[in-house]
């Protein structure tokens, strides 16, 4: 991590936009609905302007290149002293300890609105609705506490082909402005897939399943592939409401995760749990062991269903971290597996 001006890992310059505050969520799915219809009709009518960047394969005519904006968002002088409620609030619903310490979950849930704005402006090529979330690699520095000023910074890079579509990562940095070298102390990339967009270099769509693991009919099954389960070091039980609950602490009140009516719009039998609550979850499961600086993953296999029960595992790995595994011990179904590395 290095500070100076944004750039994204390519080391292509970003323009540094400066919003006021961070936005809410509500209003930025909002305009993600709206936005997410504009890019189906532009692929349904390629020849409209603008909005028919992307266009499908099977599509008459060269597909448009799809481009990300060069524009990072930023947010300067984000004040913590009062969240102290809501992030022990955050805490026990994750099982966390409870203490004025901000997990690298958090952090998350904090910089996740600014990421949210970079996939709904107007010049973002994918729709925000259907996005499949693929996995997550965070970096923590040191700890933040309660009362510290952060500046938080957020953009798209990297994006490239996946067999069932296209693959973009949303990168966002809190700093501390105070810190000397003024690096980041927590930086997260998360990894999405919008399905049924290519790129010009792209392979063809894969058939079966693709790689976060589910047929695209969101129902739990049993693997394809010869997995064996573990022992697990511990189970969790989760009810019906636990994506409202998670919902209300992360401010994601996305439809798929508040009630089975709602998730049977998008194709789900059930309500599903957010993907970040089980990679969270799985964080506090590996304790004080990850230290106050570590390198955490996540890659994302098949929904959890609500209500539903996980099976976890965590253990020592050869890098001397921990890695851990959550899968449906009835269907033999992993959900996620990831690593924790203290640095």
């Amino acid at each position: 991590m290095t500070a100076g001006a944004p750039a994204t890992s390519a080391g292509d310059p970003l323009r540094v936009e400066t919003l006021p505050a961070l936005p809410g969520l509500g209003s930025l799915y909002a305009r993600g609905a709206a936005a997410s219809g504009r890019i189906a009709a532009g692929r349904a009518m390629p020849g409209l302007p603008v909005i028919g960047q992307g266009r499908s394969a099977e599509g008459e005519g060269e597909a448009e290149p799809l481009t990300l904006p060069d524009v990072a968002y930023q947010v300067s002088g984000v004040p913590t002293a009062d969240l102290a409620q809501h992030l022990h609030d955050y805490q026990r619903l994750l099982h966390e300890p409870v203490t004025d310490v901000l997990p690298a979950g958090y952090l998350h849930v904090l910089a996740f609105p600014l990421a949210t704005a970079v996939m709904v402006r107007g010049d973002f090529p994918l729709p925000l609705l259907g996005m499949v979330h693929l996995a997550n690699a965070v970096e923590l520095r040191g700890p933040v506490v309660v009362g510290d000023v952060l500046d938080v910074r957020s953009w798209a890079e990297n994006l490239r082909p996946h067999k069932r579509g296209v693959q973009v990562d949303l990168v966002a940095e809190v700093r501390r402005p105070g810190d000397p070298d003024g690096a980041p102390v927590w930086r997260g990339v998360s990894t999405y897939l919008a399905k049924g967009f290519h790129l010009p270099w792209s392979a063809p769509e894969a058939e079966g399943e693709d790689a976060a693991g589910t047929s695209g009919d969101g129902e739990d099954r049993a693997p394809s592939g010869t997995w064996t389960a573990p022992l697990p070091t511990g189970r969790w039980a989760l009810g019906p409401g636990m994506g409202r609950a998670y919902g209300a602490v992360s401010g994601d009140r996305n439809p798929i995760h508040l009630s089975a009516l709602s998730a049977k719009a998008f194709g789900f039998p059930r309500a599903i749990a957010h993907g970040m609550y089980t990679a969270a979850r799985a964080l506090a499961d590996v304790g004080h062991a990850r230290g106050d600086a570590y390198r955490w993953t996540v890659e994302f296999a098949s929904p959890v269903l609500l209500p539903g029960t996980v099976d976890v595992a965590v253990t020592p790995d050869d890098a001397g971290g921990f890695a851990y595994v959550g899968w449906n011990g009835a269907r033999g179904r992993q959900h996620f597996r990831g690593t924790v590395t203290p640095l």
